[in-house]
């Protein structure tokens, strides 16, 4: 029976150890904040970290992640007092399904870990891998500059 700390909390799991972490996560502990997009690491929205790393946790057994700090976006904050990042995301009303923004923002986390000023270059490469079908990009770009501080680029008139 595998122990996994998320969170900063132990907890021991009864799952095999080649059970997604996705599943752990919302099945056993009740944390739902990383959803069930896609199930092949193609969409981004079951994102959380792992050390510090942005992991798609419906591809990351459980088995390999004993010793190692998981966070999902439980862990940045609350409804009641949302971390800076999940406030830049209310601020800028970056969601609009919502589906995908627990991943858009635990990999923007991740970023902003090792580069609190990122460019806008490194924002967009940084948030590549997950996908809002909804269409809210310019918001999502926007929240993430607005937690690092960043000004509004200049407009070109190209689509990202």
């Amino acid at each position: 029976m595998p122990t996994l700390t998320v969170n900063g909390r132990s907890h021991a799991v009864a799952a095999e150890p080649e059970t997604p972490l996705l599943y752990v996560l919302r099945d056993e502990l009740g944390l739902n904040g990383a959803k069930f997009g896609c199930g092949l690491g193609q969409c981004g929205a079951c994102t959380v970290e792992v050390d510090g790393r942005p992991v798609l946790s419906c591809l990351a057994p459980v088995g390999v992640l004993e010793g190692r700090a998981v966070t999902t976006v439980e862990g940045l904050g609350t409804p009641e007092k949302p971390g800076p990042l999940q406030a830049a995301f209310i601020a800028e009303n970056a969601a609009q399904c919502g589906y995908c923004i627990a991943g858009m923002v635990m990999r923007a986390h991740a970023l902003l870990r090792v580069n609190p000023h990122p460019s806008e270059a490194e924002i967009r490469a940084a948030l590549r891998l997950n996908l809002c079908r909804c269409g809210t990009h310019r918001r999502i770009l926007a929240a993430v500059r607005r937690a690092a501080g960043a000004p509004e680029p200049a407009t070109t008139g190209a689509v990202p």
